[in-house]
Formats: structure tokens, C-alpha cells, sequence
């Protein structure tokens, strides 16, 4: 019997993680999770972590190209050492699922039951023009989570699920705050899915200056100067995460697109990854920022 694949896609702070965590959290059934994340820092594996899962973690770019041959070694030994009754896959925000579908569909003993593709209701309204990235995202997707529809009002909810409909027609759209869902709308779907043409696989142009960078310190961070660090960060900062120490205790911070939020979370020290475009121009200063925040001691 083939092991079936679920996998999640989705653009950058859409709310993959979240999604795997509700996953985990309400299954019962034997799983194995592979995650793959951009940045030198394994944020999201650590999220995750603590819950009766198996997990293998890839680090270093997307799974669909620089990681390839690594990508079917880990499917395979998954199989072989946990033999779980499903393999749960979250990419990274940048890749492009269709690439993955294909090497899917070439190893041995595993289907992939459905893909599904997480959307951010807000980061769609105020930037509606899709990038290549984005557009494949949705473009492959059985099942859209719509995501943090709070945010916006019905009549934007609307244009947002034409949007999605313009690019996918077949594809269910689901609306959820905090990626709750029900397991059944979006667990052994069985999807008939076509493989994509194989096609070398590269990054678009408008992606290719995706990069990360990684600050680390075991010093408290004041909060309020924390927050207004945040609220000027520059546009080309698309996505931070991790772990936070501030006077109030520790947290697991989430900024997207210009909107953060922080939950309690046991860490010992403050590790963050920033996502964006142009990072080394902004490193410095972003840098700088953050050790103007720390408590000196």
C-alpha cells in the first residue's frame, strides 16, 4: 500500500506552520513530518517540536531544486525507519510546488493525496498582483485555506476568492482564522492529480532576490522598543519569525508584511530569521535595530 502525501504550500507568513500545528495536534493517526525552511535558523521545526510526530528537516533552499536528491533520501528513509500511516510535507514560502508534484510522482511506494495551499486573506488585499511564485502556488492547489479572513470584510473576502477562482477553478476554497479547520475537509482527499511537465527548475526573476539573515542573542529585548523596531521595518522585509526573551517572559514572534503578533513560548534566547528582498542592504541596520533593543545588563 502507497504511504499518502499531504502537502502544504504556500507564500511567506500564509500560516503553513500554523496549519501543521492544528494538524498535529488534533490527528490520530501515526505521522511523519518533512519540513523544509529558508534561513540559517530552523524556526518552525522547533515550533512543532514536543508533539508524539516524527520529523525530518531540511535546511538551505527549497526542496524542489538545491535539495532534490535529499528530498527522496528523506521520503524514502521515512518509509523504511517510521513507515507512518501519513507523510505531512510544509515547503518553504518560495517554492514552487509543481516541481514537487514531479518528483513525487517518481518515487516509489508514496501518492500524494492532495495539495493544499494556504492563502493570506490580508497580504492578498493590499497586494493583489500575485508574483510567478504565488500564482503556481494557487495554480496546484485541491484545496485553498484561505487565511486570517478577520482581517478584512466580506465584500474584500469576495474579490480575494475571485482572485483565487481566476487562477483556480476546481481547487476548494476554505475560510479560517488561525488555519482551523476541520481534518476531514482537508485529510485522505485520494485527489486524481496530473503531474506536471518536467521543466527545469529555477526560481523566477521577480523571486530571485529572496534571501534571508539571522540575528541571535541571549540578551532581553525591551518590548516597546522591540514593537517600534517592527513598525519601521523596510518594505523589502517581507517575513520574521522566532524566538523572542523580552522583560515579560519569552515568545514566539510572527511578523508579516508589516503585521506582528507574539505568543508565549518557552525559549531560552532570541533567534529570529528575516525573509525579504535586498537583505544584505538592509542587514545592517536591522541589526543595529535589534541590539539597540537589548537590556543592558
Amino acid at each position: 500500500m502507497k504511504t499518502p502525501i499531504t502537502l502544504i504550500t504556500g507564500y511567506l507568513g500564509a500560516g503553513k506552520t500554523t496549519l501543521l500545528r492544528n494538524i498535529l495536534g488534533s490527528a490520530d493517526r501515526k505521522m511523519a513530518v518533512l519540513m523544509n525552511e529558508f534561513g540559517k535558523i530552523a524556526i518552525d521545526s522547533k515550533v512543532v517540536k514536543g508533539k508524539d510526530i516524527d520529523m525530518i528537516e531540511m535546511k538551505g533552499g527549497c526542496v524542489c531544486c538545491s535539495l532534490t536528491g535529499e528530498f527522496e533520501a528523506a521520503i524514502k528513509e521515512i518509509r523504511e525507519k517510521i513507515n507512518p500511516e501519513l507523510i505531512v510535507i510544509e515547503t518553504t514560502g518560495v517554492a514552487e510546488p509543481d516541481a514537487i508534484i514531479g518528483d513525487l510522482s517518481e518515487i516509489d511506494g508514496v501518492r500524494l493525496d492532495a495539495v493544499i495551499t494556504v492563502v493570506d486573506a490580508d497580504a492578498m488585499k493590499k497586494f493583489p498582483s500575485l508574483g510567478f511564485t504565488g500564482r503556481v502556488q494557487i495554480e496546484m492547489a485541491d484545496i485553498v485555506i484561505l487565511n486570517k479572513t478577520d482581517l478584512v470584510n466580506d465584500e474584500e473576502l469576495a474579490k480575494i476568492e475571485g482572485l483565487i477562482k481566476g487562477i483556480n477553478t476546481k481547487a476548494e476554497i476554505i475560510r479560517t482564522v488561525n488555519c482551523k479547520v476541520d481534518l476531514d475537509l482537508i485529510l485522505d482527499l485520494n485527489v486524481a492529480k496530473k503531474t506536471p511537465g518536467k521543466r527545469e527548475h529555477d526560481h523566477h526573476v521577480e523571486e530571485s532576490g529572496m534571501t534571508s539573515m539571522a540575528y541571535r542573542s541571549e540578551k532581553k529585548l525591551r518590548k516597546s522598543m522591540l514593537e517600534d523596531f517592527l513598525y519601521s521595518m523596510p518594505p523589502d522585509v517581507i517575513r520574521a519569525k522566532g524566538f523572542v526573551v523580552l522583560e515579560e517572559g519569552s515568545f514566539l514572534m510572527n511578523f508579516v508584511f508589516g503585521r506582528f503578533d507574539f505568543e508565549k513560548f518557552d525559549a531560552d534566547k532570541n533567534e529570529l530569521v528575516f525573509i525579504g528582498r535586498n537583505m544584505k542592504d538592509h542587514e545592517d541596520k536591522i541589526l543595529d535595530g535589534l541590539r539597540k533593543c537589548e537590556l543592558i545588563e
